[in-house]
């Protein structure tokens, strides 16, 4: 009965992984600090995870990683190799989850819709090169591998990802319409969401992180200001 739920479970995976999860038997573990790797024979073939340490998963669980991010030729320091292919994202709740922990969440998928309901409205930098989101992304090519100085507040905090911190800010600018409203910061300082923080780093356009997430515009290695 057992084998019969796991090979239904792995037939469904292909169509979950299209829509942004993964289901899969775990065949390894491999705990290191922050992070369980996980080993996964799914429908599409094997391939690694990463989650929020979760102790309590076993060889032979069947687990679900949703709100997925596929990474190629990702280097763990920590494990000392690389791997083809690891799926980072959060452990479904169930046996061996951690629900309720803090869980990595990708930088890639949406603000989360508790922050959309945010109303920002935060004043413009003050001083060289000040910008605002809607200004930097209405016209990113203009700024292009320039440096910028914009204050927003946190609307997303992804950590510990690519050896970065992944933020999103908005300044009450833009539009929700064509997506100028929010800027993707990364840094490796930390912030947490509703912060207000003032962010100095480099434009960078077009950025490709590979699994079809392709940036109009980003401003990478920020350093933070309260």
């Amino acid at each position: 009965m057992k084998r019969l739920l796991v090979i239904g479970l792995l037939a469904a995976s292909a169509f979950a992984w299209a829509a942004g999860s993964v289901t899969g038997e775990v065949l390894e573990v491999q705990q290191v600090d922050s992070y369980t790797y996980l080993r996964m024979r799914t429908a599409n073939g094997e391939t690694w995870g990463a989650v929020a340490t979760a102790p309590g998963i076993k060889k032979g669980a069947v687990v679900t990683i949703e709100d997925i991010t596929v990474m190629n030729d990702f280097q763990s320091k920590a494990l000392k190799r690389t791997f083809k292919t690891v799926v980072f994202g959060t452990l479904a709740a169930g046996p061996g989850s951690a629900a309720g922990k803090s869980a990595p969440v990708s930088p890639h998928t949406g603000v989360p819709k508790a922050a959309e309901a945010l109303d920002v409205k935060v004043p413009k930098a003050v001083g060289a090169n000040a910008r605002t989101v809607g200004e930097i992304m209405a016209k990113p090519g203009d700024l292009k591998d320039k440096p910028v100085l914009v204050r927003g507040k946190v609307v997303k905090f992804s950590g510990g990802i690519m050896g970065r911190n992944w933020i999103h800010l908005r300044d009450g600018t833009g539009a929700a319409a064509d997506k100028t409203n929010d800027l993707l910061v990364t840094t490796t300082e930390q912030a947490k969401v509703g912060d207000v923080v003032t962010a100095k780093g480099v434009v960078r356009v077009d950025k490709d992180f590979g699994a079809g997430y392709v940036y109009k515009a980003l401003v990478e290695d920020a350093a933070l200001q309260r």
